[in-house]
């Protein structure tokens, strides 16, 4: 090529990286500093060809995500530079031989930018564990926790159906990756989850699954900071068919491990590999969580496992005293726990296990008032939990407005803001979900609820007697 060709090549790449800079400024501009750091400012653009702009991207998801929700105001800020313009092609760049990926690269810089404030708080002894030792990386899974085992009722079902959808898969299914559980404490979130891992490796025992908890996820990430493991930690957590993380929102705040959770959904999406999560609350309603995280949970099925109602109690009850040899439990024992302990599955059960163990150990048998004698202490809890109706006439009482109100359609601001409080109130002081919330106070949808709770607590940092009525209602109801 001459000197003039040379030179004029030159001239059009940079007539065209500078319009590329001026495109990506117009697109931080119109969607914000979040979603152009989340998705598109790995975008690299590579030319223009035969009228048509190239760019590409890391990974297939990100490439599918721009063209499902970018790609039109890209190519039309583009067409600003060039009229000329007419379409828009995304490609997945190829990894450079002895380059690592975004994630590995990301990391190698914050090895040595937070290891040393990790280090005094992780033993000496803590060693990490080879790449190959799978079962070890995972936590260990609890044998009762079988589909046979769980009790399913109209609170659960979605939950349950779409558990074991994706465990009687042999493949990821469509629309169902990452298949994300959310409830209250001690609901069945974890039940379900060990369910599949049990279901697969019965099944299809070649098939690699790994389930441990957000805590665990982020200890074994700083043990391989700690240990310059960092490349062994990605290999393990990526090479996997199957990975299961409970309680995602322990991971809120902690930017490092959210970041290295960022990339480990990338790269096992790309791959088509299962993720399957569980959380207290929806993605949208998880608080400290970064949006590109976010978006990432909610982008597969999403399945809400209600309160228990009596009837599924009552059904739980019932199952695992068959299981219970030998023990024998009147019906109106099991009516009565099952009206009485409400909160969660967990201390249900333990309620259970207790009578069963106290008349076991005694030789006494079992009833109603032996019963009430030796959980009286569990009783007495249950029966002081807050409950959403007494938060509405709480605060319909304080603001002198009906309780029908409450459930109203009404906007007027004398009516609106003690709604909003009561939703505050109930989201901070009952273990209800949003959606549960929302249907209490007249069929509002979850959002409607989320603003309230948002609002109230901006109102609260800057009016002083308005914070001050929201604890003295706290404090009536607590009392």
């Amino acid at each position: 090529m001459n000197t003039a060709a040379v030179r004029e090549t030159s001239v059009i790449e940079n007539i065209v990286a500078v319009s590329w800079e001026r495109v990506k400024m117009r697109l931080k501009a119109t969607f914000g500093e979040a979603t152009f750091k989340s998705w598109l400012k790995a975008m690299q653009c590579e030319g223009v060809d035969a009228r048509q702009l190239c760019i590409t991207v890391p990974t297939r998801f990100m490439r599918e995500w721009i063209m499902a929700h970018y790609a039109e105001d890209i190519l039309r800020f583009w067409k600003m530079e060039d009229a000329s313009i007419l379409s828009l092609d995304i490609r997945v760049r190829a990894a450079q031989p002895g380059v690592m990926n975004g994630a590995a690269s990301v990391e190698a810089v914050k090895v040595r930018t937070i290891t040393t404030s990790v280090a005094a708080s992780v033993p000496a002894n803590m060693q990490m564990p080879a790449a190959d030792t799978m079962e070890h990386v995972g936590a260990p899974l609890d044998p009762r926790f079988t589909f046979e085992n769980f009790v399913v009722g109209k609170p659960n079902e979605l939950a349950h159906a779409a558990a074991r959808r994706v465990a009687e898969n042999g493949v990821v299914m469509q629309g169902c990756n990452p298949l994300f559980l959310y409830g209250g404490v001690g609901l069945g979130k974890t039940h379900l989850m060990h369910a599949i891992a049990w279901h697969i490796r019965r099944t299809n025992p070649e098939r690699k699954v790994i389930y441990l908890s957000a805590e665990k996820f982020m200890y074994q990430f700083i043990r391989a900071l700690r240990f310059k493991e960092a490349l062994t930690f990605k290999e393990q957590f990526r090479s996997v068919d199957v990975l299961m993380i409970d309680d995602v929102q322990f991971i809120s705040g902690k930017d490092s491990t959210q970041e290295e959770f960022f990339h480990t959904f990338n790269a096992l999406i790309d791959q088509n590999k299962q993720l399957i999560i569980s959380g207290d609350r929806s993605p949208s309603d998880l608080d400290g969580i970064e949006e590109r995280v976010r978006s990432r949970l909610g982008w597969g099925l999403v399945a809400d496992i209600h309160a228990t109602s009596y009837e599924l109690r009552l059904g739980i009850l019932q199952s695992k005293i068959e299981k219970m040899q030998g023990a024998q439990v009147p019906a109106k024992v099991l009516e009565f726990l099952a009206h009485k302990i409400s909160s969660n599955v967990r201390e249900l059960e333990g309620a259970l296990n207790r009578v069963v163990a106290h008349t076991t150990l005694v030789g006494r048998a079992v009833t109603l008032e032996n019963t009430q004698e030796l959980l009286h202490d569990l009783l007495r809890a249950n029966d002081r939990r807050i409950t959403i109706e007494d938060i509405q006439k709480q605060v319909a009482a304080h603001y002198n407005i009906k309780v029908s109100d409450m459930h109203s359609a009404r906007r007027a601001r004398a009516v609106a803001r003690p709604r909003q409080v009561a939703m505050y109130l109930a989201k901070k002081l009952t273990s209800k979900s949003l959606p549960e919330i929302g249907r209490r106070f007249g069929g509002k949808d979850h959002t409607t609820v989320m603003h309230a709770v948002k609002r109230v607590d901006e109102i609260c940092k800057v009016d002083n007697d308005f914070a001050q009525d929201v604890e003295l209602l706290t404090r009536m109801l607590q009392s």
